[in-house]
C-alpha cells in the first residue's frame, strides 16, 4: 500500500513537469520562425538543441548541423582538463642558479623554465601578480647570499613544440590581446599595454622585443577601433584601424613573453641591489638563430613557483573567455598524456575524450580550444550532451561556477566572432524545470546577433 500510495503522489507532478516540457516547444518552434524574419538573419545557419536534465530531447532545430561556436567552444575544453588533470593541478615553474656562488656572487646564469603556466605574471589573481614573483625570486637569491650575477638570464620556453598558436587563426586576431600564443614561459597573459595619445604611440607598459613600429592608423570615432599586428619570435608590429583623438591604451599580443619576463626580472633585482652583467636570453630564439642553449653544470633550484589550481584557471577561462588559458590546456593535456605539447596531440586527445562520452565523430571537428578559430565546428546536440556529461562529475560545480549570467539572467557561456554568435548553458525555469541548452547561429548580418538569440531562449524562462 505504501508504495502505491508514493507512486500516486509521484504521477500528479511528473504530469506537471511533461504539460510544462510540452508547452516550451511550440514556444521555442514559434520564435525561431520569428528569427528568420529578420534581414540579419536571412541567410544565416541557425542551431538549437534543448533536453530536460534526464537528457530527453525538448526541442530540436538543426541540432545536428556542424557550426562555428566562437567561445562556447571553451565548454568542452573546460571540462576535458578538470577531468584529465584535476581541479587541484597547478602549474610549476622553477628559477635556478647554473654555476658557482662564492662570495656573494653567481658565477653564471639564472634559469628560468616553465610547464607552461599560463597565470605566470597574471593580474587576475590575488598573490600571484608580477610583483610577488619578483619578491621571491630577490628573497630567495638573498637567501643564498647572491649579491651579484656574472652570467645571462636565461629564459628556457621549450616546454612545448615551437608553434605557439593553432593553424586556423585568423591573422587579424592574432596580434590583438584575445590572439596571443602560447610558450612554455608565459607571462603577463602574453599581453602588451599601449598608450596611444592622437593615433601616436607613446609607450608601452613593458619592455618589448619588437623593434620596428608600422603606424597606420588614422584619427577619428569616438573609440577604439584599432588593430595590433604581430607574430610569434617577429621584431615587427603594424597599427592600423580608427581611434579616437585621445589618450587610449589599446593591448597586444606579446610576440615574445619570455623577453618581457626576463628584461623585467633583470630591472627587480636591479632594484633591489643584485647586480646583473648580462643579458635575457630565450630558449627559442635560441633555436631560431641556429644555436643551442648551454645548461650543463653546477645547477642549484632557488625557488619553485606554483601556479593557482586549475579549478581557479578554468573559472576565469569561463568567466572572461580568456583563450591563452583554452590553448595552454590543450597543449598541457597533450605533454602529460602523449609526451609532447602540441596542439594536434591535444586536439586529438579532446576528440577522442568526448567521443569516449557518447558525442558521435562526427558532430565535434576541434581546431582550438579556446573557439577563436573559424575551423570549429560543433553540433548544438553535442554542447548539450557535454553539459549533461559534466553535471554529472564531481567538478561540476568548480565547472559552471565559471559561466557568466547573461543580461537576460540565464546562467550561459556565451561565444562571438564576426557574424557567429552562441550560447551554452543551464537553466531552471520558474516551473522548477532545468533545461540544457545550446544554440548558435552562423552568417548573422546584424549587430543583434546576442539579442535575437537571447528572444529564443527566454522561452525556457
Amino acid at each position: 500500500m505504501r508504495i502505491s500510495v508514493v507512486k500516486a503522489a509521484l504521477f500528479p507532478a511528473l504530469a506537471v513537469v511533461n504539460l510544462v516540457t510540452a508547452q516550451v516547444a511550440p514556444q521555442l518552434d514559434a520564435r525561431v520562425k520569428e528569427f528568420f524574419q529578420s534581414d540579419a538573419a536571412a541567410a544565416a545557419n541557425l542551431g538549437v538543441f534543448v533536453a530536460d536534465k534526464s537528457g530527453k530531447e525538448v526541442y530540436r532545430y538543426q541540432a545536428d548541423k556542424g557550426l562555428t561556436t566562437a567561445s562556447t567552444q571553451k565548454i568542452f575544453t573546460a571540462a576535458w582538463a578538470l577531468e584529465t588533470l584535476g581541479a587541484d593541478y597547478r602549474y610549476q615553474t622553477t628559477v635556478s642558479a647554473l654555476g658557482k656562488v662564492a662570495n656573494g656572487v653567481l658565477d653564471g646564469d639564472l634559469l628560468i623554465f616553465s610547464e607552461g603556466d599560463p597565470t605566470l605574471g597574471s593580474w587576475r589573481y590575488e598573490g600571484y601578480q608580477p610583483q610577488d614573483f619578483f619578491q621571491k625570486l630577490i628573497s630567495a637569491l638573498r637567501e643564498k647570499g647572491i649579491q651579484r650575477v656574472t652570467g645571462n638570464l636565461i629564459v628556457d620556453d621549450s616546454y612545448f613544440d615551437f608553434q605557439t598558436v593553432p593553424g586556423g587563426w585568423p591573422w587579424n586576431d592574432m596580434g590583438n590581446y584575445y590572439g596571443t600564443g602560447v610558450w612554455g614561459v608565459n607571462w603577463r597573459e602574453n599581453q602588451f599595454d599601449l598608450t596611444v595619445n592622437g593615433g601616436k604611440i607613446a609607450e608601452a607598459n613593458v619592455p618589448l622585443s619588437i623593434r620596428y613600429w608600422v603606424n597606420e592608423v588614422s584619427v577619428g570615432g569616438s573609440g577604439d577601433n584599432s588593430l595590433i599586428f604581430t607574430a610569434p619570435h617577429s621584431q615587427s608590429a603594424y597599427f592600423s584601424g580608427q581611434i579616437a583623438n585621445r589618450k587610449m591604451t589599446v593591448s597586444g599580443a606579446n610576440p615574445l613573453p619570455g623577453y618581457t619576463l626576463g628584461e623585467e626580472c633583470s630591472s627587480a633585482l636591479s632594484a633591489a641591489g643584485i647586480a646583473s652583467a648580462g643579458k635575457t636570453v630565450v630558449g627559442s630564439e635560441m633555436r631560431l638563430s641556429g644555436e643551442k642553449m648551454n645548461l650543463a653544470g653546477e645547477k642549484m633550484l632557488l625557488y619553485n613557483w606554483q601556479s593557482p589550481p586549475l579549478k581557479d584557471i578554468v573559472y576565469w577561462f569561463l568567466r572572461k573567455s580568456v583563450n591563452l588559458y583554452g590553448e595552454t590546456l590543450v597543449k598541457t593535456v597533450a605533454k602529460k598524456k602523449a609526451g609532447t605539447g602540441s596542439f594536434e596531440a591535444g586536439f586529438s586527445l579532446l576528440r577522442k575524450f568526448w567521443q569516449s562520452k557518447g558525442i558521435s565523430a562526427q558532430q565535434i571537428n576541434f581546431a582550438d580550444g579556446s573557439g577563436l578559430s573559424p575551423q570549429n565546428y560543433v553540433t548544438p546536440k553535442a554542447e548539450v550532451q557535454a553539459l549533461l556529461y559534466a553535471a554529472k562529475q564531481p567538478y561540476f560545480n568548480d565547472y559552471f561556477k565559471g559561466f557568466p549570467e547573461q543580461s537576460n539572467g540565464m546562467k550561459m557561456k556565451s561565444g562571438t566572432m564576426k557574424n557567429t554568435k552562441s550560447f551554452a548553458g543551464i537553466h531552471k525555469s520558474k516551473s522548477g524545470q532545468e533545461y540544457y541548452f545550446s544554440i548558435i547561429v552562423n552568417n548573422y548580418q546584424g549587430s543583434s546577433a546576442g539579442e535575437a538569440l537571447m528572444k529564443i531562449l527566454n522561452a525556457l524562462q
